[in-house]
């Protein structure tokens, strides 16, 4: 579904990621993770088209994706979930989720999506009427993420849904992903810096360091790698 070759792209003329190369197949559970600063966001974004690519190439459902302005990559079924949130606070839970529904998908099965989504965050249900600034942080965190279904997308960019979220409401986060990807069969590629966890749901993974892919593999041979345990698992 998702291809990227020899990918570098930054700001200003400099080079943040260098020459990375990942794919991620229909339906599959992918993790990236690494360092802060390592370049896990400014590859997002370089997907959705807000970071400029200097050379390579991505493609999406066989589509030369750089070929695409970014205001279209939605349309194509790329929902984007930021770090931060980003919600938009003075308008209500209803129509942020609105907002997130504006791709012809997102329009064409609004019924259902919104159905789908209450059901699996009824706090948003309940209080849709009130304004997103008044949404506690991980309020807010289903919020971003049931904007980015709103969408109906094919590809879910996830951008360390956790930070700054209380461990057990991180929990809960990551437990409506996890069924969101099961019940929908959604391709999912996550950056998180809950590393045990990415891993352990995942299909494949990534590690990203200084803005280059150093390792890559099934989650066991992450997990069972020197490097990883002592860098990321605290082992």
């Amino acid at each position: 579904m998702l291809k990227i070759t020899g990918l570098s792209s930054g700001y200003g003329g400099l080079a943040v990621l260098k020459d990375i190369s990942l794919y991620i197949q229909e339906g599959e559970f992918a993790a990236i993770v690494g360092p802060n600063g390592a370049g896990k966001t400014t590859l997002f974004k370089t997907i959705s088209g807000t970071v400029p690519t200097m050379h390579g190439q991505i493609e999406f459902n066989g589509q030369d994706l750089l070929a695409v302005p970014p205001a279209k990559r939605a349309h194509l079924g790329i929902a984007h979930i930021p770090e931060g949130r980003q919600v938009f606070p003075t308008l209500t839970i209803l129509e942020n989720l609105e907002m997130g529904a504006y791709t012809q998908a997102g329009q064409e099965s609004w019924k259902d999506n919104i159905e789908k989504i209450f059901s699996w965050f009824p706090v948003l249900a309940e209080r849709q009427k009130s304004q997103a600034g008044a949404l506690s942080g991980g309020q807010q965190q289903m919020l971003a993420i049931a904007r980015g279904l709103a969408s109906a997308p094919k590809l879910l960019l996830f951008d360390e849904p956790s930070m700054g979220l209380a461990p057990t409401i991180a929990d809960e986060i990551f437990e409506r992903i996890i069924t969101i990807h099961r019940e929908m069969g959604l391709t999912v590629l996550l950056v998180e810096q809950r590393v045990a966890d990415a891993l352990h749901y995942a299909d494949r993974g990534y590690v990203l360091e200084s803005g280059q892919i150093v390792l890559e593999g099934s989650p066991d041979e992450l997990k069972s790698n020197d490097r990883v345990r002592r860098a990321y698992l605290g082992m």
